[in-house]
């Protein structure tokens, strides 16, 4: 086994490294008292689109998108590094400079649309020129995602579309929509669900969703609406398993978000550890102190290597013949232990559950040993404690992921 990082990989972060400091450090300064206030409007809008199309021209933020749509063919590995910097830096406008895990990005699923629609929207896409929502989860159909109830119809020469969605990310502002679909009722998931892309003018947001994060998706409705039947993504009634051949990279990357902030929450916790004082020496000196961040060290590295052989696996399986490729729904659990072509489906499980854990209690031991200090909003912790505690149950709830991985042991 090798566990060394390519040489061009290390290239690439140090460069990506450097942009962020070059290109969002300035932006993120300029904002910095709005952002201690938790305050996000119209010109932070605007210079989170500008450091999106920056980093879409020097190459980084659709870089795991081939090359011949825009984007530079960078393995899941390489992108998973990336993420980890970008979560590393704890700066907030970073997060528009790298498409995953942001469901505003360029989803890979677009790649299995038809060649003419796939170049019309994918270019503009990958040049952070426009956006996109994915449309999966309704207020009947969480977890259990193959309970959707929106209904696709044939109407003609396409679809007819109608039914609610929510918890939809960047909804108000996409210029089109990755739909999941009721196609056939009594098959469902095995042959059921349709994926379409709908242009934005074929649905109505309705409702904002506040949550404790400083994001907010929305609930949007679809009403009869019309869809030309090339905008099918991949096969009719196949939308589950075409969605399942890119959620592995998709869990690597949430996996790098997560390991990057828990670092970045450490990186801090340990600062404040060596400044502050209490009782005549600095509260890094105390067991109850520095035993905390040591276990959180541990953990980061155990996430680290957990991701990283996660986007090693998913790599492997795109690199393999296509014969040798296999694709499992979910609930029939495949492991790539020797890279034999199987989508890792259990061990992409394994890095959403314990990643997006062990990041919330990297943020919450490091919130601890700052103390009050660590509940004010003008410190960042406070705001990564938030966002952590959505990812422990947005794609794909921690407890489903339990599920998966105690199914693969025969429970």
């Amino acid at each position: 086994m090798d566990f060394a990082i390519p040489e061009e990989l290390r290239q690439l972060r140090d460069s990506y490294r450097s942009f962020l400091e070059r290109e969002v450090r300035p932006v993120e300064d300029r904002h910095r008292q709005a952002l201690q206030r938790n305050e996000w409007g119209p010109d932070q809008d605007a210079d989170a689109v500008a450091v999106r199309k920056a980093s879409a021209r020097a190459g980084f933020y659709a870089c795991y998108l081939p090359e011949e749509v825009g984007g530079a063919g960078v393995s899941t590995l390489g992108t998973t590094l990336l993420i980890e910097d970008t979560g590393a830096s704890g700066m907030r406008f970073s997060q528009a400079a790298i498409g995953p895990p942001d469901p505003a990005a360029p989803s890979p699923v677009l790649l299995q649309a038809q060649p003419h629609v796939r170049d019309r929207y994918l270019p503009a896409l990958a040049a952070g020129d426009t956006t996109m929502c994915f449309a999966l989860t309704e207020p009947e159909a969480g977890s259990d995602a193959q309970a959707i109830r929106t209904r696709a119809e044939r109407s003609g020469d396409g679809w007819v579309l109608n039914g609610t969605k929510h918890f939809i990310t960047n909804a108000d502002d996409a210029e089109v929509c990755l739909l999941f679909a009721v196609n056939d009722a009594e098959k469902r998931a095995n042959g059921g669900i349709t994926a379409f892309l709908v242009p934005r003018d074929q649905y109505r947001v309705v409702t904002q969703q506040r949550t404790v994060s400083d994001t907010h998706p929305y609930e949007i409705v679809f009403e009869d609406a019309e869809i030309p039947d090339d905008h099918v993504i991949g096969e009719v009634g196949y939308g589950f398993f075409t969605a399942m051949n890119f959620l592995n990279a998709g869990r690597a990357y949430i996996g790098a978000q997560c390991v990057g902030m828990a670092q970045f929450c450490l990186d801090y916790a340990v600062e404040h550890a060596k400044q502050r004082t209490a009782f005549g020496k600095p509260i890094g000196r105390n067991q109850g102190v520095s035993f905390q961040l040591a276990d959180t060290a541990v953990d980061i590295e155990a996430g680290r290597w957990l991701t990283y052989r996660l986007a090693w696996l998913v790599d492997q399986h795109s690199s393999a013949p296509a014969g040798k490729q296999s694709s499992a729904p979910e609930g029939k659990q495949s492991s790539a232990l020797a890279g034999d072509g199987e989508l890792p489906i259990l061990e992409s499980s394994m890095v959403k559950l314990f990643d997006t854990e062990m990041a919330f209690r990297a943020a919450d031991r490091a919130m601890q040993v700052l103390g009050g200090q660590g509940l004010m909003i003008e410190v960042p912790i406070e705001r990564m404690w938030r966002f952590i505690r959505i990812l422990r149950i947005v794609e794909g709830a921690s407890e489903i992921q339990r599920l998966i991985i105690a199914r693969s042991l025969g429970l």
